[in-house]
């Protein structure tokens, strides 16, 4: 099952970089990398959920995105830094974290 839940995260990183894709991509090679970030997130999106159950690994993938992005646009695109915003990432975090910790693997699952 530790396969799946690191497809998850690949997932998720994928998905971060294509909402920042979304945002800052302005020449056809941006928009490119964009579209194959799309395309990889939501396929191993779709791989893991094979196995694990669906709304956990969906929860899972879009907090590892939310949390990625806001720190990507803190750390990368000078977004204001603000204490209360990480703190809130890190509640998302520990529920996403809590969340995988007690998740089963999808009973007669092929894989």
């Amino acid at each position: 099952m530790q396969k799946e839940w690191n497809i998850v995260f690949l997932a998720g990183l994928f998905e971060i970089g294509w909402v920042v894709g979304l945002k800052h991509a302005n020449i056809p090679i941006a928009w490119f990398g964009t579209a194959i970030a799309i395309y990889l997130s939501m396929h191993l999106l779709i791989v893991a959920s094979k196995r694990l159950p669906v709304g956990t690994t969906y929860a899972v993938f879009t907090g590892i995105g939310s949390a990625g992005t806001v720190i990507l646009d803190i750390v990368l695109f000078q977004e204001p830094f603000s204490l209360a915003k990480i703190l809130l990432i890190g509640l998302l975090l520990a529920g996403v974290f809590g969340l995988k910790t007690i998740t089963k693997e999808v009973e007669g699952a092929k894989g």
